[in-house]
């Protein structure tokens, strides 16, 4: 997401979970090679090559906010201070998108001026009011919502004040070319902006409000307990307050702004970033919370130290900018691992609740 709709999503906590609609295509055909209407000449290559990246992204998304929906959902008691009520679903129009990939996200996602559905988050309240992606927002309890260039941002001044009062908000929506209402409930859950970084440097960040995950973490996690993982972490670290307490919440956040642009300025990555290492405490701390929040959620917790320790082995400290670099303490952070890992088995048995 962009710096203007993450922000929305954490501080109001209605948009969760941003994936983007796949656009429909013929057999056999990519989708970017299509036109946009029937008899429509065929697009440019440089539009047809937008049209494929954010295709791609789209994908990642998609993947990223399945594996994270139970993480903020089931987890909303240990986030406390940091759980919301939400909606659970994300919303863009073609303004989302910069430049040339405004038409391109036409193109690619059916996008106009009216904010559709980009995402449901699996066991909220929209995904349980039947929520679709490509749904259009038409209104809140009656109230139109915006559309156009700044539609992103204004519909936060609707939507939090009836999410902090309601249990259930009606929406008007437009879909398949009919409109309709739909009542949502509203969800308790962690609200933190889930974020995927456009980068292929293997780091997840966290800086106290958001948990970014870089493309190159996404493609070398191996399955969704191991992007699960990885997500616990950056949420055990706002959790906890790590950004904060070691003054890196400016850096950190600059960092995400950048990554979550469609096109980011890469040089941003070069040497450390001017990430400063964790602390050895500080990891062992989040390893250990992280432990509870991915068993909370469903995952499964005895892969958890050989994934690290396949991480460490292949992108170990001495790669700048790598999530090894960056928290450094593998021995440190396996030991608290396989305390946390005895724990939920203990209480597990016990069929006690899982709270560390």
């Amino acid at each position: 997401m962009t710096r203007r709709l993450a922000l929305l999503a954490v501080s109001t906590a209605i948009l969760l979970a941003a994936c983007a609609t796949k656009p429909p295509t013929a057999p056999g055909v990519p989708a970017a090679q299509q036109p946009s209407e029937p008899g429509a000449p065929a697009i440019s290559p440089k539009m047809a090559a937008n049209v494929e990246y954010l295709t791609k992204v789209a994908a990642l998304q998609d993947r990223l906010y399945q594996v994270a929906a139970p993480l903020l959902i089931q987890n909303a008691e240990l986030c406390k201070s940091h759980a919301r009520n939400l909606l659970g679903f994300t919303a863009k129009n073609r303004f989302y998108y910069p430049g040339e990939y405004n038409e391109a996200s036409h193109l690619a996602f059916n996008m106009g001026d009216q904010l559709q559905v980009t995402g449901v988050l699996a066991g909220s309240g929209a995904a349980h009011a039947g929520l679709k992606r490509g749904d259009g927002l038409v209104a809140a309890e009656g109230k139109p919502l915006p559309t156009g260039a700044n539609a992103s941002t204004l519909a936060g001044s609707v939507f939090g004040p009836l999410v902090s009062s309601k249990a259930t908000i009606n929406l008007t929506i437009n879909r398949d070319g009919d409109q309709r209402d739909v009542p949502v409930p509203v969800t308790r859950a962690c609200a933190f902006a889930i974020e995927l970084g456009n980068a292929d440097n293997v780091n997840s960040y966290a800086d106290g409000n958001r948990v970014l995950v870089t493309r190159g973490m996404m493609n070398f996690t191996q399955n969704n307990d191991e992007l699960a993982y990885v997500l616990a972490r950056g949420m055990a670290h706002n959790l906890l307050g790590h950004a904060q307490s070691q003054r890196q919440t400016g850096t950190l956040g600059s960092l995400i702004d950048n990554l979550v642009s469609v096109r980011p300025d890469l040089s941003m990555l070069i040497g450390s970033g001017g990430i400063k290492a964790m602390p050895s405490e500080a990891d062992a701390a989040a390893d250990n919370l992280a432990v509870f929040l991915v068993a909370r959620a469903g995952y499964k917790v005895d892969g958890i130290d050989d994934f690290w320790k396949r991480l460490a082995a292949a992108y170990p400290a001495s790669v700048l900018n790598g999530y090894v670099a960056n928290h450094p303490s593998t021995q440190a952070r396996l030991a608290a691992i396989a305390k946390a890992q005895g724990e939920v088995k203990s209480k597990r048995a016990a069929k006690q609740p899982l709270v560390p």
